[in-house]
């Protein structure tokens, strides 16, 4: 990554900015594809798979357990293997390798042991780690670092969870389930399942593979979602753009009152960031489908909006940028979950947003926003990608913005930082 000054200054939009902006892959789909490749029953290919820290570790993940994944070109190609040996994953800040890799690991016939970076010693995993056990693996620890002794192969059957901290419990179970003797019947039993697109995005992509899945759109029963054994057919996949990465270029329009069209926007998906058109078009922009893609329009002047974003709590921080830029109140509710994310989402929200002058009062499930005059300083992004796009939005349209730490975007995004400048 290209090296940046640190805190970094934020670039201000002194006019309209009119751009056309391609993004990279969508991480979720890129780490749902590479992990149903390695249990696949040939080789495959991940194409225009997001190169970044999640997806590389990711990649590096999968390899350690014994699939080979290339990673040499823009499109990744994955061959599977037995999964043998003593091995040490590093989940380094990547929720989707904490929570995705174990119920695979648990396939294989040696002891894997997980670690990653100190925060994620606190982020939650124990739901996972408990279903486990009681679907049959061996696992010592309840969160980071942990390790399972395997076996070989995995019983599988039914199981409860409580998914209500992370949708991630559920697409973990399944990703690995067809592989399992008797499949997995997954049972939700706790406050409502945060980011149910997410699960839609992992159900979707297992049928594509061939497995036979039931869920709760198919008659499979509320909050039951089950996966049949089987083998899960290889599968060459194009990875969309990632929409919820969209957010800030977007938001540039926003509140620059220019336009910024994303290329190649799907007319149908399962990702989350899809929310943004409705959710900008509420704000006041003009949101429309080109042959390019999707492009949107700023205002004069931003509308706030009250929204429950409990489907899409991957977007509050963008939104909430763009709510303290608003001439009317906000109210965003509905995402006590993303207080177990990278950090707590909504203290960091409320703490860095009220820095620069924004009038935010933070609830125990989200945050209100009143119009405030912002002005300039310093906002702190906790090693959050997210975090770091709310920052940047705010310094376009805020003079003398400085985000500590911008390198994190690198999660999802590389060089952001000099993309984001060159836009200017």
């Amino acid at each position: 990554m290209t090296s940046v000054l640190d805190p970094w200054p934020a670039p201000r939009a002194t006019a309209p900015v009119d751009a056309v902006v391609t993004l990279p892959g969508s991480k979720s789909l890129t780490n749902r594809a590479l992990v149903l490749a390695s249990v696949a029953d040939g080789p495959s290919v991940v194409r225009r798979a997001l190169r970044s820290r999640d997806t590389t570790l990711m990649a590096a993940a999968l390899t350690s357990l014994g699939s080979t994944v290339d990673t040499d070109g823009e499109d990744w190609t994955v061959t599977p293997a037995a999964f043998a040996g003593d091995v040490a994953v590093d989940v380094g800040l990547a929720g989707t390798v904490m929570r995705f890799v174990p119920p695979i690991a648990g396939l294989s016939s040696g002891t894997v042991a997980f670690d990653g970076d100190a925060h994620m010693r606190t982020r939650p995993v124990g739901e996972v780690l408990t279903a486990l056990r009681g679907l049959g693996v061996d696992v010592d620890g309840d969160a980071l670092p942990f390790r399972l002794r395997g076996t070989g192969s995995v019983r599988g059957g039914t199981v409860v969870v409580d998914a209500s901290a992370s949708s991630q419990f559920i697409s973990a179970l399944l990703l690995a389930g067809a592989r399992y003797e008797q499949g997995v019947d997954v049972r939700h039993d706790g406050k409502p399942v945060p980011s149910l697109p997410h699960i839609d995005m992992t159900v979707a992509m297992l049928r594509e593979h061939g497995v036979e899945v039931d869920d709760p759109a198919t008659g499979g029963g509320a909050n039951r979602w089950s996966v049949a054994p089987g083998p899960v057919r290889a599968v060459d996949h194009v990875i969309e753009p990632d929409l919820s990465n969209a957010a800030p270029f977007l938001a540039l329009a926003a509140v620059s009152g220019g336009t910024v069209t994303v290329r190649d926007w799907p007319r149908e998906t399962t990702q989350a960031g899809d929310a943004l058109r409705d959710i900008l078009t509420r704000m006041g922009c003009r949101v429309a489908f080109t042959d390019e893609g999707l492009a949107v329009t700023g205002p004069d002047e931003l509308q706030g909006v009250d929204l429950d974003l409990h489907d899409v709590g991957e977007l509050a921080p963008a939104v909430a940028a763009l709510c303290a830029l608003a001439t009317t109140p906000s109210h965003l509710r509905g995402i006590a979950h993303i207080r177990h994310h990278e950090t707590d989402r909504l203290a960091a929200l409320a703490k860095e947003l009220g820095g620069l002058g924004a009038d935010v009062t933070e609830r125990p499930d989200g945050l209100e926003l009143r119009p405030a005059r912002l002005s300039g300083g310093l906002f702190h992004t906790y090693a959050d990608h997210r975090m770091a796009h709310a920052g940047v939005i705010v310094g376009a349209a805020v003079d003398g913005v400085r985000v500590e730490n911008v390198a994190t975007t690198g999660k999802t995004f590389p060089d952001f930082p000099g993309f984001w400048s060159g836009l200017f």
